[in-house]
C-alpha cells in the first residue's frame, strides 16, 4: 500500500509542478506531462516501476478522449463542414502520409513500416495548436479556422488509421513475439471470441459487435439515462457513464477490434442526444487524469542512451518531418485560395507531430508493425517536433507577420472612394457597423484581407476593398490624412494593436474606435493611445446579464436601469485600472494593477449592491 500510496505522489506532483510551468512558457499541457515523464524516469526506475504495464493502464485515457472526441463531431455539422474538411483536412493527411512513407521507403524501411510511420507522423498536435492559437487570438482568423478544419479531420482520421494498422503487421516480428510469449510459458491473458473462428463468421460477429455498438447508442441509453437521472444522484450518473464507456471498450476487446474504435462510434451516435453534454463533463476528469499519466509514462519511457547516440538521425528525422509537412500544407492552402499570411500561419502551426502519434506508436508495437526500436527513435522524433512548435510560432510573428505587414502580402485592390471614415475589417463586427453606418446615410470606405469573404459580400452588393489595413501605403490611399474616424474591427489581436498604434502615433485627428478580444487587451489598447476601446463580448454579456434580471422577476425598467448601474461602475474602474496597465508586464503580474482591482472591487461591490437593492425596491 505505502508504494502506491508514493508512486501516486510522486506521478501527480510532477504533472501538477511540470503542467502549469510548460504552459506558462507557451509549450503546452502535453509538452508539459512529457517533461514531467522524462524528469520523472530515474525515480520510477528506482522504485522499480513498470512502465509499460502502467501505460496499458493509462491507454484508457485514449479511450475516453476518443469517446469524447466523438461526442463533439456532430453528423449535421461534419455534413456542413464536409468541403472544407475534406480539401483542407484530407487533402493534409493522404498526401503528407504517401510523402513520408516514400522517403522510409527510400531509406531501407519496409513498405509495410513506411507507410505506417507516413500515416502516424502525418498527424498534428491538437492540444498545443488550438490552445497556442487562442492565446494569440488566431484560432478565428482565416489560418486558424483552416488550421481547425485539418485537426478536426485528423481527429476522425485517428480511427480509420487505428483500422488500417493491424493490416501492417509484420510476421516476422508476430513470429518473434509467439516464441517469446511460447518460451515465457503464458500469454497476454486477453480473450478473443473470434479466435479459431472462420474468416466469415469472424467478419459476421465483427459487424454484429459494431452493429450492437450502434444500436445501444441509438435505443437504449436515452430510456437508461433517463431511468438513472430519475434518482437525482450525481454519482449514480457518473457510474453509469464510465460504466457504458468501458462497457463497449470491453466489447470491441471481445471480438478482436480497438476499444478506441467502438467508444468512437459511441460518441458519434450520441453526439444529439440531449444527455451528451452530461455525459462529456462526466468522463472528462478521469479522461484528463488518465491521459496525463499516459503522456507522463510516455515520457518515462524515452530512451535518453538512444538520444544521445542517434542524435544526429533524431535531428535529421525531425527536421524532415516538420519540412515535409510545411511544403504540403503550403500547396494545399495555394490550391484552396487561402492568403498568403493565413496560408503561413496554417503551414506553420500544422508542422510537428502529436500527441496521437504516442498513441498510434504504442498500438503499432502492440500489433506487430513496428520494432521496439524504431518505436522508441519515432518518439524521440515526435517529441522534438513538438518541443520546436513554439519557435515556428515565434517565427511566424516575428518573420512572416511583420513583412506582411510591410506590405509582402497580395497586391490590394486600388480604392476609388474618398470617405471620412474608414472601416478596417468586415466580419462579423465590421460588417455590421458598416450596415448600421450606411442605414443612417454615412459611407465608409471598408477594407479586409478576407478575399473569399469579400468576394461572397459582392454578390449581395457590398463593396469593400481587398487589402491589409495595417499597411501605411493602403491607408493613405484610403484617405486616412482626410478622415475624421477609423474604426478598427479586425480579429487579430496583434494587427489590431498594430493598427492603432500607428494611427494614434502619425494621424492624432482621427477619432479611433476599436475592437478588443478581452478585458487585457482593453487595457492595453488604453496604454497605446486610444481612448475608445469596446469589447467584443461586451454588450452581449451586458444584454444577457438584463435578461437575466427580466428572469428573476425585474421588470424592463428595472433591467434596464440594473444594467446601466453596472455598465457605468464597471466603466469607471476599467479607466482607473487601465492607468496602471504596462505593455512589459503581465495583468497579473503587475502588482500595482492588482492591487487596484482589489481596492475597487471592496469599494464598489457595496456600493453596486446598494445600487441594485434601491433599482429593485422602486421596481416592486
Amino acid at each position: 500500500m505505502t508504494g502506491f500510496l508514493i508512486l501516486a505522489f510522486v506521478i501527480m506532483a510532477a504533472g501538477v509542478i511540470a503542467v502549469p510551468l510548460a504552459t506558462r512558457f507557451g509549450l503546452g499541457s502535453v509538452l508539459g506531462y512529457l517533461l514531467a515523464g522524462m524528469a520523472l524516469a530515474p525515480v520510477l526506475s528506482t522504485l522499480r516501476v513498470d512502465v509499460e504495464a502502467l501505460q496499458v493502464f493509462a491507454e484508457f485515457g485514449v479511450v475516453m478522449m476518443l469517446f469524447i472526441v466523438g461526442l463533439e463531431l456532430e453528423p449535421r455539422k461534419l455534413w456542413e463542414m464536409r468541403r472544407r474538411l475534406l480539401g483542407l483536412g484530407g487533402g493534409q493527411v493522404i498526401v503528407t502520409s504517401l510523402v513520408l512513407a516514400g522517403a522510409m521507403y527510400l531509406v531501407g524501411e519496409q513498405w509495410r513500416t513506411a507507410l505506417a510511420i507516413g500515416m502516424i507522423l502525418a498527424l498534428s498536435s491538437t492540444a498545443i495548436i488550438i490552445q497556442t492559437l487562442t492565446e494569440k487570438g488566431l484560432l478565428k482568423s482565416e489560418g486558424g479556422e483552416a488550421s481547425f478544419s485539418v485537426l478536426l479531420f485528423q481527429d476522425v482520421a485517428v480511427i480509420p488509421i487505428l483500422a488500417i494498422l493491424p493490416f501492417l503487421a509484420l510476421p516476422e516480428l508476430a513470429t518473434a513475439a509467439s516464441a517469446a510469449v511460447s518460451e515465457a510459458g503464458h500469454g497476454h491473458g486477453g480473450i478473443d471470441l473470434t479466435e479459431g473462428m472462420p474468416v466469415w463468421l469472424s467478419g459476421l460477429v465483427t459487424l454484429a459487435a459494431v452493429g450492437a455498438v450502434v444500436f445501444i447508442g441509438t435505443y437504449l441509453t436515452r430510456p437508461v439515462f433517463r431511468f438513472i437521472a430519475a434518482a437525482q444522484l450525481r454519482e449514480l450518473f457518473t457510474a453509469a457513464a464510465l460504466v457504458f464507456v468501458i462497457g463497449i471498450a470491453l466489447l470491441m476487446t471481445l471480438v478482436g477490434l480497438s476499444p478506441a474504435l467502438g467508444t468512437f462510434l459511441a460518441g458519434v451516435v450520441l453526439a444529439n442526444s440531449e444527455y451528451r453534454h452530461e455525459l462529456e463533463s462526466d468522463i472528462e476528469p478521469f479522461k484528463g487524469l488518465l491521459l496525463g499519466l499516459f503522456f507522463i509514462t510516455v515520457g518515462a519511457g524515452i530512451d535518453f542512451a538512444l538520444a544521445i547516440a542517434n542524435w544526429g538521425t533524431v535531428l535529421v528525422g525531425a527536421a524532415v518531418v516538420i519540412a515535409v509537412k510545411i511544403a504540403v500544407l503550403a500547396i494545399i492552402a495555394r490550391i484552396a485560395g487561402i492568403r498568403r499570411q493565413a496560408a503561413w500561419l496554417f503551414s506553420l502551426s500544422l508542422a510537428q507531430a502529436g500527441e496521437f502519434a504516442f498513441v498510434l506508436i504504442a498500438f503499432a508495437v502492440a500489433n506487430f508493425v513496428l520494432d521496439r526500436e524504431t518505436a522508441d527513435m519515432l518518439l524521440l522524433i515526435v517529441a522534438l517536433t513538438m518541443l520546436v512548435t513554439p519557435l515556428l510560432f515565434i517565427a511566424y510573428d516575428k518573420l512572416i507577420a511583420a513583412a506582411y505587414c510591410r506590405g509582402e502580402g497580395r497586391d490590394a485592390d486600388t480604392i476609388d472612394e474618398d470617405n471620412q471614415i474608414i472601416i478596417a475589417g468586415r466580419g462579423r463586427v465590421g460588417g455590421i457597423v458598416d450596415r448600421m453606418l450606411d442605414a443612417a446615410g454615412y459611407r465608409a470606405t471598408v477594407i479586409d484581407y478576407d478575399s473569399t469573404h469579400l468576394e461572397h459580400l459582392k454578390k449581395f452588393g457590398v463593396k469593400s476593398y481587398f487589402g491589409d489595413a495595417t499597411r501605411p501605403d493602403l491607408l493613405a490611399s484610403a484617405g486616412i490624412a482626410r478622415a475624421s474616424l477609423l474604426i478598427v474591427a479586425l480579429d487579430e489581436r496583434e494587427q489590431i494593436d498594430k493598427l492603432v498604434r500607428y494611427t494614434i502615433k502619425n494621424f492624432p485627428h482621427v477619432h479611433v474606435v476599436a475592437r478588443a478580444i478581452d478585458r487585457d487587451h482593453v487595457y492595453q489598447l488604453w496604454a497605446i493611445g486610444c481612448r475608445d476601446v469596446v469589447r467584443e463580448t461586451y454588450d452581449a454579456a451586458l444584454r444577457i446579464g438584463r435578461s437575466a434580471y427580466e428572469a428573476l422577476g425585474a421588470d424592463r425598467q428595472a433591467a434596464n436601469a440594473m444594467r446601466d448601474a453596472f455598465e457605468d461602475m464597471d466603466r469607471t474602474s476599467m479607466r482607473e485600472v487601465a492607468e496602471l496597465y504596462r505593455e512589459d508586464v503581465p495583468a497579473w503580474d503587475n502588482e500595482p494593477l492588482l492591487a487596484k482591482v482589489r481596492e475597487l472591487r471592496a469599494e464598489w461591490d457595496p456600493k453596486l449592491r446598494e445600487m441594485m437593492d434601491d433599482i429593485i425596491a422602486m421596481g416592486h
